[in-house]
């Protein structure tokens, strides 16, 4: 009796062996399901125009690239979870209209530097006095911007904004023979704090014979210059350019009793650019 009872258990736990390995062979490789999904997916009418891709590993089914809208990404995964063998479904495919119908990205057009032309002219007032006789060629001087410069509607030189100049000639007018002469123009501005070197006509103006005076621009631009207030006795005065907008002359400044060429402090004068500046575009 004991011997058939241990027979039947015997056979019982054979016939469960046999079961488990039949099962194991019957379910399919990682390797055919990736084939029969990815087949499936190429010929179904609602995923044959998306491009996805399948991957199986231990029965778990990753699904990847693109589908043409949310019915065939919806359908894809569909039958990857309806495939015999397959564990779980991770769907990581993406839909191609939602990336084609995006608003392109605005683009923000670049600034412009601004181009300050040749002929601009600068209206300055001095920060000191400067004369024939009493400067020296190669000395600098400071002033500061009088009237703003604009580009197109776009400011390149605020008011107030600082410049830098050289005395190029100063020579005094003698007793009896010689004429006096004072040439000045610019050497650079400061913008928003920023020092751009610049070149400017040179400022001349002259005095000989009996107090006779005369006035030009060297290096380019047209003579004159109209002096609107002068010394009188030694008093101050104030100077500006005649023709603004046009090529300055040389202004300020009058002769003394001795016929020197004076240009008191907060004179206004006017130079004109001889080089185009570029500046860079404003910062916003």
């Amino acid at each position: 009796m004991f011997n058939l009872r241990k027979s039947a258990i015997s056979a019982v736990f054979m016939s469960i062996l046999v079961g488990l390995s039949v099962g194991c062979s019957q379910r399919p490789s990682d390797d055919t399901l990736t084939k029969d999904i990815q087949k499936k997916v190429a010929t179904d009418s609602d995923t044959k125009n998306s491009q996805v891709n399948v991957v199986a590993k231990d029965g778990k089914v990753t699904l990847s690239g693109q589908v043409s809208d949310p019915q065939a990404q919806h359908k894809a995964e569909e039958i990857a979870r309806e495939e015999p063998g397959v564990s779980g479904v991770d769907d990581q495919t993406t839909i191609q209209n939602e990336a084609a119908n995006a608003p392109p990205p605005v683009e923000v057009p670049k600034p412009e530097p601004i181009i300050v032309p040749a002929g601009t002219v600068l209206t300055i007032r001095t920060g000191q006095a400067l004369g024939s006789k009493t400067s020296q060629a190669g000395q600098p001087f400071l002033g500061t911007l009088a009237q703003p410069v604009s580009i197109g509607g776009r400011s390149a030189f605020p008011s107030g904004s600082t410049v830098n100049g050289t005395v190029v000639t100063a020579k005094a007018k003698g007793k009896i023979k010689g004429e006096g002469q004072l040439d000045l123009s610019l050497t650079s501005i400061s913008v928003g704090g920023h020092t751009y070197k610049i070149h400017t006509a040179v400022l001349s103006s002259t005095v000989k014979g009996k107090g006779k005076r005369t006035a030009a621009t060297t290096g380019g631009g047209a003579a004159g210059g109209a002096l609107i207030g002068g010394l009188a006795g030694g008093g101050a005065g104030a100077a500006i350019g005649a023709g603004v907008g046009a090529a300055a002359g040389f202004v300020g400044g009058a002769l003394t009793g001795n016929k020197q060429i004076e240009v008191p402090a907060e004179s206004v004068l006017s130079f004109t650019l001889s080089h185009p500046l570029t500046l860079p575009p404003p910062e916003k």
